[in-house]
């Protein structure tokens, strides 16, 4: 799997790798590849870590989740925050190849998305599009799958308070009612399977809100795919 993710990220031109500065090589280099990306067992619907031979958290057990399935390439530590931050808020939008192969060399990811009729990113709201300048959710879409990726079909409704800021409770609050599919075209989304897209996944509440929406206009299968999940709040 390592091999296959370094040769399909290997940039035209030799660079050092971002983890341990390691010249030439790929975005992250093979070695880090190998020894921070291991795959961990992890809850099928929140993609939490969980002890081995455990398929879903108790969370997830007691309050079932609208996703169907999740998945997560790596948690959301060292160096892959970094990485992602780098990506994120320090307008790098190269890394999204890099990222999209780390999370499809993740098992159960290539058949979720060869199964699926659409991608859909998480939206951004105008705001934050326009501070950020581009939708690093749907940079990734379109890398994972260009042909059945479509930015437009999920809507977010309204500008919300970062997430970060908030406790648990109140990040749902946050965004209770903030997404919908487009009317015009939720044809698209029911009785269809969907995977939904984003970077980080923390508590959960924005891609549960965005699965929600997806349900309600008729999804009959979604699955959440994220680069990195947060281990503890």
């Amino acid at each position: 799997m390592f091999r296959e993710l370094i040769a399909r990220t290997c940039a035209p031109l030799p660079s050092q790798c971002a983890v341990c500065r390691a010249w030439p090589a790929q975005p992250v280099c093979e070695a880090c590849v190998a020894r921070f990306a291991q795959p961990l067992p992890r809850c099928r619907t929140c993609a939490l870590a969980v002890p081995a031979g455990v398929h879903q958290c108790g969370q997830c057990l007691r309050t079932p989740p609208p996703l169907d399935d999740c998945f997560a390439a790596v948690s959301y530590a060292y160096p892959w925050s970094d990485c992602l931050a780098a990506y994120k808020f320090h307008d790098d939008p190269g890394w999204a190849a890099t990222l999209a192969t780390l999370l499809r060399s993740t098992p159960w990811v290539e058949p979720a998305l060869e199964r699926c009729d659409a991608v859909l990113p998480m939206p951004l709201s105008v705001q934050r599009l326009r501070q950020r300048g581009f939708n690093q959710a749907l940079e990734l879409a379109r890398r994972l799958a260009p042909g059945k990726t479509d930015g437009t079909l999920l809507l977010r409704l309204r500008d919300t308070a970062p997430q970060s800021e908030l406790d648990l409770p109140a990040r749902q609050r946050n965004v209770k009612g903030a997404f919908a599919v487009d009317p015009l075209r939720a044809e698209r989304v029911r009785q269809r399977r969907v995977v939904l897209v984003d970077d980080v996944m923390t508590s959960g509440a924005s891609l549960f809100a965005a699965a929600a929406a997806l349900r309600q206009a008729g999804a009959a299968h979604i699955t959440g795919l994220v680069v990195a999940r947060t281990e503890k709040e």
